[in-house]
């Protein structure tokens, strides 16, 4: 008997999981939205296929670099990029420019995979600099952070200028790190700003930046300020003449 009750137990379980309703039509509306709480006829999320692996690109991303070519980049100096690309990476060639992505981007979803030299050169600024800029303007920093001291608003993941990360993630010189990155693009009306840039990040999978408000342009030494551009900018990989390795690019339009 008790094993026939179990056996009946289950199956009501199951049967109700099978009639439970898709959705509602007579519940509150939600404060700030025209949907209802569960409401049935609220349009259901597109699906995405994510990747085979954790950091490899999910179905709808745009891949900017798969370790082949630079057929999706420019240089900052105008024709062909002349940087380096041997087994799966591509390699800062000092002096070549800046990378600059042939696709314009505006609120995105960027990965990104970077190693510093694994030879220890210099300090402070001058050891594994580099950076990835939003739109061409907005700075996550790149930098060997690995026992380097620095100035917190110049290290690794720093919003350059501007925030420093909220805990130092860094691996050690030539480890392959990553930079997960949820950017929201400013929005401006003629010349006035009427909402700034926000960033989230993630290196190598810790918190840096929590949904942080850019303070303007990246620049050195002066207090960062907005000049308005265009909705969707290139995205940009620094020159600063260090040899620093990117591989596994990608990016989905939000």
């Amino acid at each position: 008997m008790v094993h026939r009750a179990v056996c009946l137990a289950i199956f009501l379980s199951i049967a109700t999981a099978q009639q439970s309703p898709v959705g509602y039509t007579d519940t509150p509306i939600l404060p700030g939205q025209k949907w209802r709480v569960h409401d049935i006829d609220r349009p259901r999320p597109p699906n995405v296929t994510p990747g085979p692996e954790a950091g490899k690109p999910p179905s709808d991303a745009i891949v900017l670099f798969d370790g082949r070519d630079l057929s999706q980049w420019t240089s900052d100096k105008g024709g062909a990029p002349g940087w380096k690309v041997e087994a799966d990476y591509m390699e800062v060639a000092g002096g070549a420019g800046s990378l600059l992505s042939k696709l314009r981007f505006g609120s995105a979803q960027i990965h990104i995979e970077w190693a510093t030299p694994d030879e220890i050169k210099g300090s402070s600024q001058a050891r594994g600099n580099s950076g990835v800029l939003i739109m061409s303007r907005y700075e996550i920093q790149i930098l060997d952070s690995y026992n380097n001291v620095t100035y917190a608003d110049g290290q690794a993941s720093a919003i350059y200028g501007q925030w420093p990360p909220l805990v130092n993630a860094s691996r050690e010189p030539g480890a392959w790190q990553t930079y997960d990155i949820v950017f929201e693009a400013p929005q401006f009306d003629g010349q006035k700003l009427i909402k700034p840039a926000y960033v989230t990040v993630f290196h190598n999978g810790v918190l840096t930046h929590h949904h942080q408000e850019i303070m303007g342009a990246v620049v050195h030494r002066d207090v960062a300020k907005y000049q308005p551009h265009e909705a969707a900018e290139p995205l940009m990989l620094q020159d600063h003449n260090a040899k620093v390795r990117y591989r596994n690019i990608w990016i989905r339009r939000l």
